[in-house]
């Protein structure tokens, strides 16, 4: 028994979704946390590509409970579109799916305010997805959001949306000049997905404190990483939830004293999508080569992802703001046949050097790394299961992160697929040791 949180230690993209289907095999539980369906987590199984945007990565297990908390914001014809992808690969989510009556529904407003808004501000974007994330969340916060067990009481319903879109309406018009919308045809839209969903929208917060109480073993999944937490983030270049740790008990309704071991991933170089700082961003050929060999385009969005070199800096926080009890580092084999790596171990700023990230935004922006350079290895790390197989050198730079961050890594990526794996010590026993 045990709760494991899984959490991204960059700026998302790490790889998260690999991890806890790995992690699912050996999982009663897993439960999405936060975020929407502007994060996509990638699984590749017998050959077959499979993304999730808003469905736990632990779907392919049968004998596995998938559960959609509270703090994640539904686009219900994304979830519909989801389940049935799945289930044309022979994936049957809607039996082992639970979908939290206290999950913040998206609607067609949400989506139509981000990209007016994104428009107006011109240069100044954060390079939001359009997918309504944003807004969905700024309801929520204001206390006038839907959720999904309020499309179970029709009148109720009806009376909100009429409420909000009026609302939204003068908005769009006054503001950004844009067309506004009919609440009667999003009322009756939306009537048929919950139709569909109905069975499935129960009091997870419930279901998934049963399942710890009777000991079992629970992974709680998170989508985008630390850096781009509302909070903890280098904000306001952020998503709109808590995607850091901490995010995993308000997004499920367990308490923190729940929480048994928390696992950060992060990749072996680092990626950023859209705006905003990063210190170790390479611009030249090295950067197009990482993008290339990693596939560095947005699972969800094809959005080419910003590259660079590992931020042992950015690495540090995430292991103090999460509490983590353990690394997974991903995508080693993207580094095979370089002749030399940068790791950035600090910054300088106006020749200062800075050993913490600075939580002034506009100042990291001016940052620069402080590096270290560590040989390269030209033998090949793809589909390595076993850490003595590793060429020397990757082992050497493998210790100098783990000795940096301060933080044993338990599991080290060497491929897409679910098999090409390095497990050092399963996170999951550490929970269960815990407890």
């Amino acid at each position: 028994m045990g709760v494991l949180v899984v959490v991204g230690s960059q700026w998302g993209d790490e790889g998260k979704g690999k991890i806890v289907d790995l992690l699912a095999k050996d999982a009663d539980m897993v439960v999405r946390y936060q975020g929407g369906s502007n994060a996509g987590h990638t699984v590749v199984k017998g050959g077959q590509k499979y993304v999730f945007k808003l469905i736990p990565s632990g779907v392919l297990y049968r004998g596995t409970a998938c559960v959609i908390g509270n703090g994640v914001v539904i686009d219900p014809a994304d979830l519909i579109a989801e389940m049935d992808g799945l289930k044309a690969k022979g994936v049957r989510a809607d039996r082992h799916l639970y979908i939290s009556q206290a999950a913040h529904v998206i609607m067609p407003y949400h989506k139509a305010i981000e990209k007016a808004s994104e428009t107006h501000k011109g240069g100044r974007r954060i390079g939001t997805t359009g997918r309504g994330i944003g807004p969905a969340y700024v309801d929520k916060m204001a206390r006038i959001g839907i959720r999904m067990g309020d499309l179970l009481d029709p009148p109720y319903f009806r009376q909100q949306l009429e409420d909000n879109v009026a609302e939204t309406n003068a908005l769009l018009k006054t503001l950004y000049g844009a067309p506004g919308f009919e609440a009667e045809k999003i009322f009756q839209e939306y009537l048929r997905y919950a139709e569909r969903l109905k069975d499935m929208i129960v009091d997870t917060g419930l279901l998934v404190h049963h399942a710890v109480a009777k000991g079992k073993m629970v992974v709680l999944e998170g989508a985008q990483g630390t850096h781009l937490d509302v909070d903890h983030g280098t904000y306001p270049y952020v998503t709109s939830s808590s995607a850091a740790a901490g995010g995993a008990c308000t997004g499920t309704g367990l308490g923190p004293t729940c929480v048994d071991a928390v696992l950060g991933i992060a990749k072996a170089y680092t990626t950023r999508v859209g705006s905003g700082p990063f210190p170790t961003e390479l611009t030249d050929n090295e950067g197009a080569l990482l993008q290339r060999r990693g596939n560095e385009f947005g699972a969800v969005t094809g959005r080419e992802r910003r590259c660079g070199w590992y931020d042992a800096v950015l690495v540090r926080y995430a292991v103090r703001v999460n509490g983590l009890t353990s690394l997974c580092i991903t995508k080693l084999d993207v580094l095979d046949g370089l002749g030399e790596i940068g790791l950035c171990t600090g910054y300088k700023f106006k020749g200062k050097k800075l050993a913490e990230i600075p939580s002034d935004v506009a100042m990291l922006g001016v940052c620069e790394p402080v590096y270290e350079t560590w040989p390269g290895w030209t033998k090949s790390t793809t589909a390595v299961k076993a850490y003595r197989d590793l060429p020397r050198e990757a082992r050497r730079y493998l210790a100098r992160l783990e000795e940096l961050a301060k933080c044993p890594i338990d599991i080290i990526s060497t491929g897409a697929k679910r098999e090409e794996t390095v497990v050092l010590r399963n996170p999951l026993l550490r929970a269960k040791r815990k407890r």
